[in-house]
């Protein structure tokens, strides 16, 4: 069980601010629902530009709730610039402290309103968080810069603080490996050298490639999506060409196209052939 402070428990008991703002200056909404968290944040400017109203909605685990009451609260009556200074840190702060495993949670707070502000200044619809740059956990759809930005910010120097911080590697796993070169990178460590032992392949017969296929989607690929309420079906294979269909979560899920890519087509590539190209079927 997680140890919570008294003011954590205080906001996820009686959170405040929950609700909806018709005309709302801003919205920024970030996470998803098939992902397990979800936060829609808004905000009201009053004429001398400071924050005169705040809501929020979320769908997560009660540190979510309290991290985004207690967010509500430290914006109000702020400037734009003032607010956009505040970091996850500071939320953390503000309950009292969160547990390493939760920290996220102060995280997806933090740009759910830094994703209402750009809502706001340049006035595009829809308010949701861009996925900037290339997708390092599919699990979660968390970007190399959001881990980037996170260890530089939180000083993190592990897998597993980072995973605490944004959830990536929290699904399959199976960027555990490239969460280690960023974390090199970025802190300047010395990478762990893994040796690559190199397997030559035998050209494979239509059947066989097709049972390879069958075989890896199973073992390496739907296990991970059904953890999170997807699922992939093989529709047919052409060729060096895989069509599969992206079921329950993962058809509505926005990093479905990262997920064909950097893991789908990852994984075949890398147990039955560098040849195959995944496709989507389009109904």
């Amino acid at each position: 069980m997680w140890d919570y402070t008294k003011t954590v428990k205080e906001h996820f008991l009686q959170p405040r601010n929950v609700g909806y703002i018709n005309d709302a200056d801003g919205v920024g909404e970030v996470g998803s629902l098939a992902c397990g968290d979800a936060l829609r944040l808004m905000f009201k400017l009053d004429d001398a530009g400071r924050i005169a109203d705040v809501k929020f909605q979320t769908f997560g685990c009660g540190s979510a709730i309290a991290s985004s009451s207690a967010l509500t609260e430290m914006v109000l009556g702020k400037t734009l610039e003032e607010a956009e200074k505040i970091t996850n840190q500071d939320i953390a702060e503000y309950l009292g402290g969160l547990p390493e495993q939760k920290m996220h949670c102060s995280v997806m707070g933090r740009e759910a309103l830094e994703a209402a502000i750009e809502h706001y200044r340049t006035g595009k619809p829809g308010g949701q968080k861009k996925l900037e740059g290339r997708v390092t956990c599919i699990c979660f759809g968390v970007t190399e810069k959001d881990i980037e930005r996170a260890i530089v910010e939180n000083h993190l120097t592990s897998v597993e603080e980072v995973t605490n911080y944004t959830k990536a590697g929290g699904g399959c796993g199976g960027c555990h490996g490239e969460l280690e070169e960023i974390i090199a990178r970025v802190t300047g460590q010395p990478p762990t050298e893994k040796p690559v032992e190199e397997k030559p392949r035998k050209r494979l017969t239509n059947i066989q490639k097709i049972q390879m296929i069958t075989e890896t989607i199973d073992r390496e690929v739907r296990p991970a999506l059904r953890k999170d309420g997807g699922d992939l079906e093989l529709i047919d294979v052409d060729g060096n060409t895989v069509l599969v269909a992206m079921r329950g979560n993962c058809a509505q899920c926005r990093v479905a196209n990262f997920t064909l890519r950097d893991v789908v087509q990852a994984k075949l590539r890398e147990f039955v052939s560098d040849e195959l190209v995944v496709v989507e079927d389009q109904p």
